[in-house]
C-alpha cells in the first residue's frame, strides 16, 4: 500500500470574525443589536434577563477590575469581556483564563473543566494472573 502524503498547511493568522463581524464591531454594538447575531441559547438567556450576580460580574468587567474571580460558570462570554483575564472556579480551585475572541458567546464553565483525566497505574499485589501482564513495550 502506498502511503498518502498529506501536506500541512501553515496556520492562518487572519483576523477573527463572528458571522461576518469583527470583534471590534461586536464590542461597539448595543445588546439589542447583538441579539440577532447570538446563538439561540445565549439569546434566550439575555432576553430572559441576567441574574443579579451576573450583572455584578459584568459591572466588574466594565469597571476594569484587575482581578476578577467568579463561580458563575453559566455566564455567557459577551464581546465586552474579550481580552480580560478572569479566574473561574472549577469546583476545587480558581483557574485563570484569558478570554480570546474565539470564546465569544460560549459559557465560562467551558474553559474551567471540573473533571480531570484519569491515568490508571499498573496492576497491584493480589491482582489476577491476566491483569498482571504488562507489556514491556
Amino acid at each position: 500500500m502506498a502511503k498518502k502524503t498529506q501536506k500541512r498547511l501553515p496556520r492562518r493568522r487572519e483576523e477573527f470574525t463572528y458571522h461576518g463581524y469583527r470583534i471590534e464591531e461586536l464590542q461597539a454594538m448595543a445588546m439589542n443589536d447583538l441579539l440577532p447575531v447570538m446563538p439561540s441559547r445565549a439569546r434566550r438567556k439575555i432576553v430572559r434577563g441576567l441574574s443579579r450576580d451576573e450583572e455584578h460580574l459584568l459591572g466588574k468587567v466594565r469597571a476594569g477590575d484587575a482581578q476578577i474571580r467568579t463561580h458563575l460558570r453559566s455566564m455567557i462570554v459577551l464581546p465586552e469581556m474579550i481580552g480580560k483575564e478572569i479566574e473561574i472556579y472549577s469546583g476545587k480551585e480558581f483557574l485563570k483564563v484569558e478570554l480570546q475572541p474565539e470564546s465569544v458567546f460560549h459559557y465560562l464553565g467551558e474553559f474551567a473543566l471540573t473533571r480531570r483525566r484519569v491515568a490508571h497505574g499498573t496492576a497491584g499485589i493480589g491482582a489476577t494472573r491476566s491483569s498482571k501482564f504488562v507489556p514491556l513495550k
